[in-house]
C-alpha cells in the first residue's frame, strides 16, 4: 500500500493542522471534573427548559434544576 501512495519517498509525512493545538487544549479541558459537571448540569437545564439560568453558581442552580425534576416526576406519580 504504501508503493501506491508514496512512492518516491522513504516515509509517508502527515502534516499536523494549525487547529491542533487549540483542539488540544480543548480535549484536556473536557477531560476535567468540573467540565463534566458543567456539561451535566447543562444537560439538566437544556431538557428542563431552563435556558434562562446562567452557568454562574452551578451548585445552587444544580439544586434547584434537581429539585424541580423531582417535583416533576412527583406530579406525574398516580395519588
Amino acid at each position: 500500500m504504501k508503493a501506491k501512495c508514496c512512492p518516491n519517498t522513504a516515509f509517508r509525512k502527515i502534516a499536523r493542522s494549525v487547529h491542533e493545538p487549540p483542539r488540544d487544549v480543548a480535549l484536556r479541558i473536557a477531560a476535567t471534573l468540573a467540565h463534566q459537571r458543567s456539561r451535566h448540569c447543562a444537560r439538566f437545564k437544556r431538557i428542563l427548559k431552563f435556558d434562562c439560568l446562567r452557568l454562574r453558581g452551578i451548585r445552587d442552580e444544580f439544586t434547584l434544576v434537581a429539585a424541580v425534576r423531582n417535583l416533576r416526576r412527583l406530579a406525574k406519580f398516580p395519588s
